[in-house]
């Protein structure tokens, strides 16, 4: 039992570290929307171009995993404090660095290659991210409250996707000749600032009991990925299909939203970022409320319930989109984003780290959510807008797409809760059970 003193610094520690890097992360999602196709693809048409600066981000989705590895192994070995420093401060540098970039038109063929170059180290420092700021929140929790603690690192999530959509919604403002010469680099460097506010919250923060403990009691094994393929490839499977509905339909929702209110439905572009900030505002007062729900009736039954509503919602959300006014887009964007998909991020954190002992707890959770990440997250705007393209801008196919990456994570965790074990393996996984 430790100190309840501690408590606030570690939900602070993990969700304001968690904020600022996916501030960095979602900020290149938005401009890859609205920008990068038009610095740093400009020798393509208008279709291709985008494209392109959809694939660039992308990319980030496959390094990520590369990332995960190597930073989970570092915080099952050395800790998970240290790791969380080190991947900020790689995240964080950067993307000041992306905001200080010259364009296709000042260097030619070198701009795209240092912005990939730049999303390749952003990849691997957000690879090592989720799985620390996770399990600062879970491995301090105290025991009944784990999903609630879990729920505030979910937060910083939508905090930072927020935070990037305000930031990209007030340099907007500019004259658009202003914004594509010098507006669009402000939120990018502005990030320097917010990275050294996290290493600062951060360093105040003590290495989990958990690791501690375990560092003292357990003889780790050499190489905890090593050891998570020999005797955890079930929970490993589970976790990266859970991952698939909490991504890409997350990605429908905001990234590719935007592209497809403004250039396909003829909305104003503020108007699509209001309402992508509209439904991360309720988003962020959901996750924290749906992490208590998951304490009280389950943490597996929260999940399922959030996949049979992503289901339940896909084709009400493009209905509404299709009524091109700014209130059906407000409406559309509170119900998924901010109302469904707070179900499946709120009760994710706990059902990954339940699933692996402490040793290999960062390395398992982290690989898990990263491959599911990569094969279903990063892919969702580039194959939604392919989906679009091939069927005359009818966006049925990519309402049945998102139905089909629900249904995936249903029976990925349906079976996992049916017929997996916690990392005790005394103690069973059930549907009945509180997280």
């Amino acid at each position: 039992m430790h100190d309840r003193n501690v408590y606030p610094k570690v939900i602070l520690a993990s969700v304001v570290g968690s904020s600022i890097e996916w501030f960095d992360y979602f900020l290149y999602g938005t401009m890859s929307s609205l920008i990068i196709s038009k610095l740093f693809f400009t020798n393509y048409d208008a279709f291709t171009a985008t494209l392109l600066a959809y694939l660039s981000f992308a990319l980030t989705f496959f390094i990520r995993p590369l990332g995960g590895v190597f930073f989970a192994h570092i915080g099952d070995k050395v800790g998970r404090k240290k790791t969380l420093v080190a991947t900020l401060m790689l995240m964080g540098g950067a993307t000041v660095a992306i905001g200080l970039l010259p364009t296709y038109a000042q260097i030619g063929a070198w701009a795209p290659v240092l912005l990939l170059t730049l999303r390749i180290v952003q990849g691997l420092g957000i690879g090592g991210e989720w799985g620390g700021a996770l399990l600062l929140a879970y491995e301090y929790a105290p025991e009944g409250k784990r999903s609630f603690f879990v729920s505030f690192p979910q937060a910083g999530v939508t905090i930072g996707m927020l935070l990037s959509t305000l930031a990209v919604a007030f340099v907007s403002l500019l004259a658009e000749a202003d914004f594509i010469r010098w507006g669009w680099r402000i939120p990018f460097l502005a990030s320097g600032a917010l990275v050294f506010l996290g290493l600062w919250i951060r360093n105040g923060i003590e290495e989990t009991p958990a690791f501690r403990d375990a560092r003292q009691s357990e003889s780790s094994p050499r190489v905890p990925l090593l050891d998570l393929l020999r005797h955890h490839r079930g929970a490993l499977l589970m976790t990266i299909g859970a991952k698939v509905v909490e991504t890409a339909p997350f990605y429908i929702f905001t990234t590719f939203s935007i592209g497809y209110a403004t250039q396909q439905l003829g909305l104003e572009r503020e108007a699509a970022l209001l309402a992508v900030s509209l439904g991360a505002v309720v988003a962020t007062i959901a996750i924290p409320l749906y992490g208590m729900v998951a304490d009280h009736i389950g943490k597996e039954k929260l999940f399922l319930i959030g996949c049979l509503a992503t289901i339940a919602v896909a084709i009400p959300y493009f209905t509404l989109l299709d009524r091109r006014s700014n209130g059906a887009l407000f409406v559309a964007a509170v119900l998924t984003m901010g109302l469904v998909w707070p179900m499946l991020t709120s009760s994710l954190g706990s059902v990954f780290a339940d699933a692996f002992p402490v040793h290999a707890r960062y390395t398992g959770v982290t690989l898990g959510y990263q491959l599911g990440a990569a094969l279903a997250g990063g892919t969702a705007p580039l194959i939604a807008t392919t989906l679009l393209a091939l069927n005359e801008d009818r966006w049925m196919p990519v309402a049945f797409y998102m139905m089909g990456c629900a249904l995936i994570s249903l029976v990925a965790v349906w079976v996992g809760a049916r017929h997996g074990r916690r990392a005790h393996p005394s103690t069973p996984v059930s549907l009945q059970e509180g997280a």
